[in-house]
């Protein structure tokens, strides 16, 4: 066994560092004794050198398998710098000629070569393993392991196939390596990898410096972020979007509106890629506007602020990517916006996969709800999720520093244990919750649970409190759920120890993110009333007066969301009147100088001063795809033809088209009516609109009648309408 002094000695020489970190060194003994090594180590602890060093000095080449090219590139760049042999390191993966494999392989014969990078899918050519068979492997270490694992939030099939591949090429010691598993993951990695016998090496999952929030995501969410990284100035940042499309238009609206970034996702040119992550690293840019594609194995220590423009599909995947603010130990600021409908949108895309899949996805999409919407410690509910307790609340999240309502949840969590066993501990938070709640479902009259004592017993409680009872008893160990069987709830020895000597359960009520379908359009302005109520009361009237002179609905004109913008950033020129959501041209052309003329009077008598600078500005390129929506329409193309091509749900196409045309550009969808429409239906419809107070879907869909008429059709013909009757 190597001495403690020697590898000190070595680390200082190759390195460059005076001390290991953490579980460092007896990580790397356990290795070079020749044992299979688990290390759980959140991202910044060092893992890369629990493998580095330990490859330097044992005898022969390391295999590490490893699942982005990035990350292999980086890492053998980083190994180089260290040796004077450029061929200490190599890696073999799909951007490598033929020629470069060979003096890649080359180098492994000749001894130079003492770490080898491997893609899972590089590993299982034939011609690789045949190689690797001939050579003489230290050990292998599987890095980012909890791809392995299903219930893992980056699972790739092919990391499958590692043991058995490993059998074939030659057994030496393993070592599996991630920087975020639950004890689920932690046991599906050591099962698949065949090493339930290693040693595991767990670091506390707490990084102190990291400061954890969640904010309510509105129509401003760019106009959030804007101010936000301006409070920033000279600090790194990270902004994660869930789609390719959303980081294109997100970083588009930042440069416009003078935020030094560049987009990251896997679907640019590798070399573009390559180009901006470069210049992120190099400090040339402030911000990375990024999918999950980025950021595995990046090494950059002073990242200052992580924002997730959308929820992540699970905490895993959260923890991992907030975990790359504040590696150096310096300030690292956590921020994530939060809008229900986000998740729903992810829970039907999981729609039409294997059951199994659904029911693993929507588990970890819960647990991200219930992280966004719980008022307890967020750093003691990440914690909680890993396996790991805090005792007291950090007081340093965003929950900890805002006054928070408690309320007596004795009784509650009670009635919640009893069920719990009534039930024989075989159903999950959402049936618990139904039965306390007395909810008739199917799920509930099939297991003639409507028949119990309980059912019905909390019927006056909100279930978000219920849903909080059972949270606050898992953190509190009364409860503990199993996730390999989709979240049953059972009850604890310390659970059933408080039913027989109850004692106060002060329960913390959940945040309320409010997501009603009618408040939406005044949650896009940032509230529900205008900044200026009396410049909002002058505009309502004189859209009154038109409406009626004009005989066209007063929504027509503009909504009311465009009204209360007008009062708040106080528009007084056409250009600045075009910025205003749902007014675009030809809408500001036909109907916008009599505003203006109101406005400009309103902020000369009041000596008001104007929020011009925090204008968001809107970004041109962000049209491409409204101006090919209305060239497509133009060419009648069906709609859902146009948003399988743009790929977009049904939906999300009417939003867009909708957006065009309260802008006030005229479009005709005529031909796509003819042929999903019966013509008296969509003349019923349109009649409707023509003397309803409001537009909103919800109203219409009651007055038509539900059973007759699909939101779909409404709103299609509500577009028909807009289109003739206001543009």
């Amino acid at each position: 066994m190597v001495t403690h002094t020697d590898l000190l000695a070595y680390l200082k020489r190759n390195f460059g560092f005076d001390a290991f970190k953490g579980n460092q060194e007896v990580i790397i003994q356990n290795v070079m004794s020749g044992n299979d090594t688990f290390v759980l180590m959140p991202t910044g602890g060092g893992k890369s050198l629990c493998y580095q060093l330990p490859s330097m000095l044992m005898e022969g080449t390391a295999i590490v398998i490893s699942p982005l090219i990035a990350l292999m590139k980086n890492q053998v760049d980083a190994m180089r710098t260290f040796s004077e042999e450029d061929g200490i390191a190599h890696f073999i993966n799909s951007t490598l000629s033929r020629p470069a494999i060979e003096a890649v392989k080359a180098d492994i014969l000749s001894g130079k070569t003492k770490l080898l990078y491997v893609a899972p899918e590089s590993l299982t050519k034939d011609e690789n393993i045949e190689f690797l068979k001939s050579i003489k492997i230290s050990f292998y270490a599987v890095d980012e392991a909890h791809c392995i694992s299903e219930w893992g939030h980056d699972f790739r099939p092919e990391y499958r196939r590692i043991r058995p591949l490993i059998n074939e090429i030659g057994i030496a010691p393993l070592i599996a390596l991630t920087a975020t598993a639950t004890p689920k993951v932690q046991h599906d990695i050591q099962k698949n990898l065949g090493m339930l016998g290693a040693k595991v090496f767990k670091s506390s999952f707490n990084r102190p410096n990291l400061y954890y929030q969640v904010r309510t995501k509105t129509n401003e969410v760019d106009k959030d972020i804007i101010k936000y990284i301006r409070s920033q100035e000279g600090k790194s940042g990270i902004i994660y979007c869930l789609s390719r499309r959303q980081v294109e238009e997100l970083a588009q609206t930042l440069k416009v509106n003078g935020v030094s970034c560049l987009p990251y996702h896997a679907g640019m040119e590798a070399l573009v890629r390559t180009e901006n992550q470069d210049k992120f690293l190099m400090e040339k840019v402030q911000v990375i506007v990024a999918t999950i594609a980025f950021g595995m194995g990046i090494d950059k220590p002073d990242v200052r602020f992580v924002i997730h423009y959308d929820m992540p599909k699970s905490l895993e995947g959260y923890y991992q990517e907030t975990g790359r603010g504040g590696r150096d130990g310096g300030e690292g600021q956590c921020i994530a916006f939060y809008a229900y409908k986000d998740l729903d949108k992810l829970r039907k895309f999981m729609q039409g996969k294997p059951v199994a899949e659904q029911e693993i996805g929507n588990q970890l999409l819960l647990e991200t709800q219930a992280y966004a919407e719980s008022s307890v410690c967020r750093r003691k509910l990440l914690l909680h999720y890993f396996g790991e307790d805090l005792e007291n609340d950090c007081g340093c999240c965003d929950n900890c520093m805002k006054p928070r309502k408690f309320i007596e949840g004795q009784e509650l969590l009670l009635l919640t244990l009893e069920t719990i066993i009534v039930v024989r501990e075989k159903f999950k938070a959402e049936h618990i919750v139904d039965i306390l709640k007395g909810n008739e479902n199917s799920e509930i009259k099939t297991y003639q649970h409507d028949e119990l004592e309980n059912f019905g017993a909390a019927s006056d409680e909100d279930e978000k409190t219920l849903h909080a009872v059972i949270r606050q008893a898992l953190i509190g160990s009364l409860l503990s759920k199993e996730i390999e069987n989709y979240g049953l709830l059972k009850v604890t020895a310390a659970g059933k120890a408080y039913m027989a000597k109850p004692t106060p359960f002060p329960i913390v009520k959940d945040t309320e993110f409010d997501e009603d379908e009618d408040d939406a359009a005044a949650k896009a302005t940032g509230g529900t009333c205008a900044a200026d109520d009396v410049l909002f009361s002058i505009l309502k009237d004189l859209r009154k007066k038109m409406s009626k002179k004009l005989e066209v609905p007063p929504f027509v004109i503009f909504q009311d969301p465009s009204l209360e913008a007008m009062a708040t950033t106080y528009p007084i020129t056409m250009d600045e009147l075009q910025n205003i959501p749902g007014v675009g041209a030809g809408k500001a052309k036909r109907y916008g100088e009599d505003f203006l003329k109101v406005i400009r009077e309103h902020v000369k008598e009041n000596e008001i001063i104007r929020p011009e600078d925090l204008r968001v500005r809107t970004v041109a390129n962000k049209s491409k795809l409204k101006v090919s929506i209305i060239q497509s329409i133009d060419r009648k193309i069906a709609l859902d033809d146009i948003a399988m091509a743009k790929g977009l749900e049904i939906g999300e196409l009417l939003d867009e088209i909708e957006a065009i045309v309260y802008s006030g550009t005229k479009i005709n969808i005529d031909y796509f009516l003819s042929e999903v429409m019966e013509p008296d239906h969509v003349d019923e419809i349109f009649d409707y609109f023509s003397s309803a107070e409001t537009d909103k879907i919800e109203p219409a869909l009651k007055e038509l009648g539900e059973d007759d008429f699909s939101e779909v059709e409404v709103r299609l013909v509500r577009i028909k309408f807009l289109s003739e009757i206001g543009n």
